[in-house]
């Protein structure tokens, strides 16, 4: 008996643009990127520098009376599940109930809760302590919603949200639920944080993100940092093409290698991008678009341009936003997957204007989008590999 593809049936999302998947989109076709300068993000780590934030809305976020939701992490990844859930909803799908089940993909909880509980101590009390624990923030985010499914958390590193992603596939494939809420997020713009990913020579702060962070173009010196909660429901299609895109197939590898470096030879990269390919029926000539993990760093573009050009025998159009919404860490992959899903929706690839020589594959801006098949790879540090295939829920 057929089994009804998996499909991504709602979508939420809070990021630098600001909160709502509609600002998001806005933000990602303005040719701006979400960075500005904020204290702590720059060179030394204490200093100003760019990043692209999330910060309070401008208009308060309607909340639950019956639940407390404290601290910007909470609500922005409250508010990206309730926004992904009524999307759902509204496409008619009906999660709900019993079989729900629930994936908080994550590397950090709230940082900012973290900082409070461990060098200041007894701010907030026995609820700060709470905070800072990621099980608390993804109870709250879903108590409203009643769901009663399995719920866990998994990290990837930056690969964290295509690992949710796939173990949700995974439990709708094993039926053991009908629906599964995906949330990533991550705000862990500190001065901690920025600085030592600058002192690794990833990340930048002093200049601005469209300049200093070029993925597969000349002239790249790594990524700004961003900050994102991002929410996907996945459902399956129940005979209908609703929903943003088709979850297809999928892997995971790990190099083995090095704490910090990607394994030279790519072999494990290379693999994980095979297999995720034969999982979803389809071979490397398939292949109409290339979502990068892209984050401008000399690695990963050395690494995916051996993929691009070794494993899709297309040679497909190639894109990274991450010059756009910043490095967004744990929830990196989660916010990709949701761009690539809306571009089948909204009949676009919200791809960047290049700024310098690059790969002759690389897009030139925003492209039209009538279908075809999508892969997304990330690269998480410590030699977390990710490769999911997505393609147009109409296409077979």
């Amino acid at each position: 008996m057929d089994v009804e593809p998996v499909v991504i049936s709602g979508v939420g999302a809070v990021t630098g643009y600001g909160w709502g998947v509609d600002a998001l989109w806005r933000g990602l076709l303005s040719h701006k990127s979400a960075a500005r300068l904020h204290a702590g993000c720059g060179p030394a780590g204490s200093e100003t520098g760019f990043a692209a934030r999330v910060e309070e809305p401008v208009e308060p976020v309607p909340v639950d009376s019956t639940v407390e939701r404290t601290g910007l992490f909470q609500r922005s990844m409250s508010a990206a599940v309730d926004e992904a859930v009524a999307d759902a909803r509204s496409r008619g799908f009906a999660p709900s109930g019993d079989r729900v089940g629930v994936i908080h993909a994550a590397i950090l909880g709230d940082v900012a809760a973290t900082r409070d509980h461990l060098l200041r101590a007894g701010v907030g009390g026995s609820r700060g302590f709470l905070r800072s624990l990621p099980s608390t923030t993804t109870s709250v985010a879903i108590t409203p919603h009643d769901f009663h499914g399995p719920v866990m958390n998994v990290g990837a590193a930056c690969a964290s949200g295509s690992a949710g992603v796939l173990t949700g596939k995974a439990w709708l494939d094993a039926g053991l639920v009908d629906h599964v809420v995906v949330v990533a997020v991550d705000h862990s713009v500190s001065p901690e944080n920025v600085g030592g990913m600058i002192t690794l020579g990833a990340a930048v702060g002093d200049r601005d993100p469209l300049d200093a962070c070029r993925p597969f173009q000349q002239g790249s010196r790594g990524f700004v940092f961003g900050e994102a909660a991002v929410a996907m429901v996945l459902s399956r299609a129940n005979g209908g093409d609703g929903g943003y895109s088709r979850v297809r197939g999928g892997a995971m590898t790990y190099d083995a290698y090095h704490a910090v470096s990607i394994d030279p030879s790519h072999r494990q990269i290379r693999r994980c991008v095979r297999e995720a390919l034969a999982t979803a029926g389809v071979t490397g000539r398939d292949v109409d678009w290339f979502h990068a993990h892209g984050p401008g760093t000399r690695q990963c573009d050395a690494a995916e341009i051996d993929v691009l050009e070794r494993e899709l025998e297309s040679v497909p159009a190639l894109f990274s936003v991450k010059q756009m919404v910043g490095h967004c860490q744990g929830a990196s992959a989660a916010l990709e997957l949701v761009v690539s899903s809306m571009a089948y929706d909204r009949g676009s690839i919200p791809a960047p204007v290049p700024v310098a020589p690059g790969h002759p594959r690389l897009l030139p801006g925003p492209t039209p989008c009538a279908g075809g098949v999508t892969l997304k790879t990330a690269i998480g540090m410590g030699g977390h590999n990710a490769a999911v295939v997505l393609s147009g829920t109409g296409d077979r």
